[in-house]
């Protein structure tokens, strides 16, 4: 006889939103503006027992927050440094700064509700100046080297060897010592906002990880993860969302 699930909630899979991005594409001969995803993403969360939705940065969208159990904020174009009270840097670029402070509003409402977050590259950086923190806007001038976006024509990444805070999340996500990451970032953490940890560190002193303080599961890593075949965040993100899965 099968068993029968009296809970629908708790047979369902976990629904991750995935913060779009836009982009100009040439689609049969016509030029238009798409939202998208890194497919990898959307890939490792399907695997890790989620559903991922797309979620365009339009007014209103943190509306849907009620009905998701994560949130996934990627990599994307700088941020407008008039968030962090500063003017441009010459090579500062693509900002969007509409698309900002709908992000903003999105990720404070998924916080809020007490979602499960994770925030890579961009999404980082936005997390920490969701915090009242502020970035360095071209990160070789501090740093005097350009291993965190090597200055190749294709999207070559930086390796780099982390340090990181025993008993941190992150360190009980990646579980190894002194993992090594794949980047392509030249802005950083320079302020740290208030109610963040930096929980990982490039060899540098580059700030490669920060939490949310009194958060069950916020993090925000400055590496591409999803241009690897390292799945152990969205695993984590996953399982933090209700639906353990290992593969």
């Amino acid at each position: 006889m099968n068993s029968v699930v009296s809970d629908p909630a708790a047979a369902r899979r976990p629904v991750i939103g995935v913060c779009a991005r836009t982009a100009p594409v040439t689609l049969q001969g016509t030029d238009m503006v798409v939202s998208l995803a890194l497919q990898a993403h959307l890939a490792f969360l399907a695997g890790a027992g989620c559903t991922p939705l797309l979620l365009p940065l339009l007014p209103g969208v943190e509306e849907v927050v009620d009905r998701l159990d994560g949130l996934l904020v990627p990599g994307g174009p700088d941020l407008d440094p008039t968030l962090y009270g500063e003017a441009p840097h010459p090579v500062t670029r693509a900002v969007t700064p509409d698309a900002d402070r709908v992000e903003l509003t999105l990720v404070r409402a998924a916080l809020d509700a007490g979602l499960p977050v994770l925030a890579i590259c961009r999404g980082m950086q936005l997390l920490n100046v969701l915090h009242g923190g502020s970035l360095h806007q071209h990160l070789p001038e501090v740093t005097g080297h350009e291993g965190h976006r090597p200055a190749d024509p294709s999207f070559t990444l930086g390796r780099h060897r982390l340090k990181l805070q025993p008993g941190s999340r992150i360190a009980g996500v990646l579980d190894e010592d002194e993992p090594e990451t794949a980047c392509h970032h030249h802005q950083a953490v320079h302020r740290l906002g208030a109610g963040l940890t930096a929980t990982g560190w490039a060899e540098d002193g580059t700030v490669e990880v920060v939490e949310v303080t009194d958060h069950p599961f916020a993090i925000g890593v400055q590496w591409e993860s999803g241009h690897t075949a390292d799945k152990r965040l969205h695993q984590a993100l996953a399982r933090a969302a209700g639906r353990p899965k290992n593969n």
